[in-house]
């Protein structure tokens, strides 16, 4: 019913854009670097959660609406710069706690932060709608080849960013004992939610 014989071709295209450095493995090696490495596989099974429901949405019909109305997307981008910032703002406070010797404080609730970074990221159900349709070869059922494309893609983005985000994490546990050092990764963190909430804009006035 499926075609795997585009798999290995399919897997390259999907190794060509993650493997640049971008908003997604920026994200994973702040969280790394401010939760540690059990925060990072938290983090990346909530982002893969938000792919998921974007490759159901798009096998549902529902990217082509979403494509035929750019704003909702703009607004959807917008939401998520808001939401880095807020993170930001949340781990600036944590890194000052760490300075005033509060260093066990934490933000937690990382699945939830994955997830909802990953939803607020409309350009994954743009990549669906772009590539997906070109992979599906000589499967029976379209429906069916585009799901498992799309879990093939969750899979990879899973183990690729949060590997990333799991080695991030071994400066978090080697440097958590300082009080300083944990100020220092958190501000490290805050500095790429802020950079990724600035980068998001600029796209959107660009459009």
């Amino acid at each position: 019913m499926v075609d795997l014989a585009v798999l290995p071709s399919y897997v390259a295209v999907i190794l060509l854009f993650l493997a640049p450095p971008g908003p997604d493995m920026a994200y994973m090696l702040a969280v790394g670097l401010e939760g540690g490495r059990l925060s990072a596989l938290r983090a990346i099974l909530g982002i893969g959660t938000g792919m998921s429901v974007y490759a159901a949405a798009v096998v549902a019909g529902m990217g082509e609406i979403a494509e035929s109305h750019p704003s909702v997307l703009d607004t959807v981008r917008i939401l998520g710069a808001a939401y880095l910032l807020w993170l930001a703002y949340v781990t600036m406070r944590s890194a000052r706690r760490a300075i005033n010797g509060h260093g066990d404080i934490t933000t937690g609730r990382w699945y939830l932060r994955g997830m909802l970074v990953s939803l607020t990221n409309p350009k994954i159900i743009l990549f669906y709608l772009a590539v997906l349709p070109q992979f599906t070869g000589n499967a029976e059922n379209a429906e069916l080849q585009m799901l498992v494309l799309g879990a093939v893609n969750v899979l990879m983005e899973v183990i690729l960013y949060g590997s990333i985000g799991v080695l991030s994490g071994f400066f978090h546990a080697r440097l958590t004992g300082s009080t300083k050092a944990t100020a220092v990764l958190n501000y490290a963190a805050c500095v790429v939610y802020v950079v990724l909430a600035v980068v998001i804009v600029f796209e959107v006035l660009l459009a």
